[in-house]
């Protein structure tokens, strides 16, 4: 092992928090049992906001940020895996209270990783990464409540965000009928490319509305929360399914109980930090069998790790579209 390794560094400051791209002694890494050599990171929202400063995601500084990694196996002393196995991290309160995947290198406990599935290069799955692992919990919460494709249209709002852009190219490709919500009307190709049969534009849900509207879809995957998820569930058809995973409009929910007491609406909570292991392989062995390659390599931008601080600022600002991965090596 090198004395020491690359990182994304969050540390506290008096006005909150700053990160920097920092060498860390590798004598500092925290506990558990297998020490991983990272190869491809990824930003998402959380990642994002942990950066930035924006919302009090890091419980515990300093921190390396990164809830996700793909890497390979360097020392072990976990029953399931030995020097050489590639695996997957998501979650589990990684760039939050434990050390994160935007390094060089990582040392977490065994029992939170996942082996990488034979068909995907670590570029891969990090083009996946926990948003599109989260997308494929949505998928398997609608399917879960019966919610199939002949029953009517799916909708996706926050469409061209990671969760949005990789649940649309999932469910089109298993068979549904997506409309895709967006503020961004210029995307409407690029949504159109993954599966969007239909584009509703963001006004319509963001605002206000009535307790219940007109039946409009057979279920949805809600990245955005807030009024968005109200209006959402007041316009799903009878018996319909929201699986709601986000809060990029806010943690409010300003909503009555009516869809659900009239119209049998079931709202699913999809958590991807704490997910069991059983349901985590789950969703990564559909997501390697399910997922176009070639829709996955459209939504993808590839960073390096020194790039990732000012993405952090684009995410948050609304303008990057579909997934970043980060190369820690550069």
């Amino acid at each position: 092992m090198t004395p020491s390794f690359r990182a994304l560094l969050i540390e506290k400051t008096d006005a909150g928090s700053s990160a920097r791209i920092a060498d860390v002694d590798s004598g500092l890494l925290p506990e558990g049992d297998v020490t991983v050599r990272i190869e491809r990171s990824t930003l998402n929202y959380k990642d994002a906001l942990a950066i930035t400063g924006r919302s009090p995601v890091v419980r515990r500084f300093p921190i390396i940020a990164g809830i996700d990694f793909a890497g390979v196996v360097e020392e072990s002393g976990h029953a399931a895996w030995t020097a050489g196995d590639r695996v997957i991290l998501n979650g589990w309160g990684c760039g939050e209270k434990h050390w994160g995947g935007l390094a060089e290198r990582a040392r977490v406990s065994g029992d939170w990783l996942v082996a990488l599935p034979a068909s995907l290069a670590p570029d891969q799955a990090m083009a996946i990464g926990t948003a599109g692992y989260t997308a494929m919990l949505c998928v398997m919460a609608l399917e879960r409540h019966g919610v199939t494709p002949s029953v009517g249209e799916i909708l996706v709002t926050g469409a061209c965000g990671g969760v949005g852009s990789v649940a649309i190219a999932l469910l089109a490709r298993l068979g549904y009928s997506v409309a895709a919500a967006t503020g961004r009307p210029e995307e409407e190709a690029y949504l159109r490319d993954l599966g969007a049969s239909t584009i509703v534009e963001r006004a319509e849900l963001s605002g206000p509305g009535k307790p219940l509207q007109a039946e409009r879809w057979a279920g949805a995957v809600d990245t955005v929360g807030s009024h968005t998820l109200a209006n959402v569930c007041a316009s799903i058809r009878y018996g319909g399914t929201v699986a709601a995973c986000g809060l990029a409009g806010g943690m409010d929910f300003p909503a009555t109980v009516a869809p659900f007491i009239l119209r049998g609406v079931t709202l699913a909570g999809i958590d991807s930090v704490m997910a069991p292991l059983d349901l985590r392989r789950t969703a990564w062995e559909r997501l390697a069998d399910t997922l176009d390659h070639r829709k996955l390599q459209t939504i993808t931008r590839m960073i390096g790790l020194s790039d990732a601080i000012g993405v952090a600022d684009e995410i948050l600002g609304g303008t990057v579209r579909g997934r970043v991965v980060v190369d820690v090596s550069r």
